[in-house]
């Protein structure tokens, strides 16, 4: 029977940070997701690294500027995956007031430590940033965030717990956790081949987002527990509304805000909305009264209207936000809540639960969990996560060209979009994909040798994994090329399954 010092339920981004940190500092790991690394919440994001600049309207300033010391961190140890973006404020006159505006942006500039980012301006909107918008809106403001392939930080969190000695269970289901003799006794099932195991471990941490309450009512047999509130977040993806390289912010009359953001080039991402979800949230999907939401609010701002026939793809995801018990949707805090259970005195193992949240804070979030394992398991090692890149991010924030430039020399058959795509997912680590192979094109860029590196280094075993979370490709795979991939990949299961045996 394995024995770990930590078990983490939950391969989201909390999860596999957590798992990360942990690892690094010497604890034992074992972490359990039962479906996909970020399949989940992890992967509907608005695909930022932000502030949240509305939040400021909520008072949220611990968060803020938590949040906003972290854009840099994060593109400093991940420049592969995260990129600063500029987004293009509107003044709207009839929505918040100029001063209002400046105001939240003067404190967004310098309530959290910028040093790379550019500061907030005045822009002109009667020029190339405002060509796409109405001609109702004439002047604006311009500030700094980041984006950010939110999938594939899970999966470079996760490679790099694995690397530091962490097990990363994929498909496998935590279906009981009981505490024995001063320890934790976790069963697991793996969903792939049914195939049922224990292990112990001396403290459990519970991040499994919206199924957080779930495992306390389920596997740790509570059923009472209530702690989340499910908040709906659904996004539209449109053909390219504009060509310049900034986002759009938008106010709405609902005192809201959606972005429209330049996504997977030929595309643009328009997000998101706000509505308590009652239901399992692996069934959540965008409804028409979301469409239309979202197409009306940018519609205000563009010139051309968008219409639920423009849009090319849907994504819905739950956010589960602690239950602060706030009347709308909208103002439940976004901050994260963790709550540790075991009395120490008389010998329980302890277990934290973990509420709420946001990308951007992960690291954070991971940190303090850290802190409270210490506080039972005894202190190891010191926060470093923030000091360290990610697999493949051991370059320059500036370097992602020269990068470019090495995969191809290593490549010249591949294509300009399939170099800039392979540096901005692996990196460096593109460089030893190509030395591996590609062998043949199976779409749009993808070759058998990222299927093969896929599989064997970040735990893909279906197209949805490749084409929805390692890559965004199912916007260009049609059916058949579908299908060919998932052929491609059942012989590539089983190729390794009987290398296995």
């Amino acid at each position: 029977m394995s024995q770990y010092d930590v078990f983490v339920i939950g391969g989201g981004i909390n999860g596999c940070g957590i798992a990360r940190d942990a690892a690094g500092r010497g604890y034992s790991v074992g972490l359990a997701e039962m479906n996909d690394l970020a399949s989940g919440t992890s992967s509907w994001s608005t695909k930022l690294i932000h502030g949240g600049l509305r939040y400021l309207e909520h008072y949220e300033f611990r968060l803020v500027r938590e949040a906003l010391r972290e854009r840099e961190v994060l593109w400093r140890i991940a420049p592969h995956i995260v990129r600063p973006l500029r987004f293009v404020l509107p003044y709207h006159k009839g929505l918040r007031p100029a001063w209002l505006l400046r105001l939240g942006l003067f404190l967004y500039d310098h309530i959290g430590g910028r040093r790379k980012l550019p500061g907030t301006r005045t822009v002109d909107l009667s020029g190339p940033l405002g060509s796409p918008l109405k001609k109702d809106f004439s002047k604006g403001f311009e500030y700094s965030d980041a984006r950010v392939d939110d999938a594939r930080l899970v999966v470079l969190n996760a490679r790099d717990a694995a690397g530091r000695g962490a097990d990363i269970m994929v498909g496998t289901q935590v279906t009981e956790a009981r505490r024995e003799n001063g320890l934790w006794c976790i069963r697991l099932k793996n969903r792939r081949t049914g195939e049922e195991r224990s292990v112990t471990a001396r403290f459990l941490v519970n991040v499994a987002g919206p199924w957080v309450d779930e495992v306390i009512r389920g596997a740790m047999g509570r059923n009472r527990a209530r702690n989340i509130r499910l908040v709906q977040g659904s996004h539209i993806v449109t053909k390219k509304l504009f060509d310049h390289d900034r986002a759009y912010i938008f106010q709405n009359a609902d005192n809201r805000i959606i972005f429209a953001i330049p996504y997977e080039d030929d595309f643009t991402l328009i997000g998101t909305t706000d509505r308590d979800y009652e239901g399992e949230p692996s069934e959540v999907r965008i409804t028409p009264e979301e469409t239309d939401y979202l197409c009306r609010a940018a519609s205000e701002y563009f010139e051309r209207p968008i219409t639920p026939e423009d849009v090319v793809w849907t994504f819905s995801g739950v956010r589960p936000l602690f239950d602060d018990g706030a009347s709308k949707a909208q103002e439940a805090t976004r901050d994260y809540v963790l709550k540790v259970e075991g009395d120490a005195a008389a010998g329980e193992a302890p277990v934290l639960n973990a509420f709420g949240g946001k990308i951007t804070t992960y690291r954070k979030l991971s940190e303090e969990v850290l802190e409270r394992i210490g506080d039972r398991l005894g202190t190891r090692g010191r926060p470093w996560t923030g000091d360290e890149p990610l697999p493949g991010g051991d370059f320059p924030v500036e370097g992602i060209a020269s990068i470019e430039a090495e995969i191809a020399r290593a490549a010249p058959g591949l294509s300009p979009r399939s170099v800039s795509r392979l540096a901005r997912s692996y990196g460096r680590d593109a460089l030893a994909i190509v030395a591996g192979g590609l062998g043949e094109d199976l779409g749009h860029g993808l070759t058998e040798g990222e299927v093969r590196w896929l599989v064997s280094k970040e735990w893909a075993s279906g197209a949805d994994d490749i084409l929805w979370r390692r890559s965004k490709l199912g916007l260009r795979f049609n059916a058949q090329e579908r299908q060919a991939l998932e052929n491609h990949l059942e012989n590539v299961n089983m190729t390794r399954e009987t290398a296995a045996a």
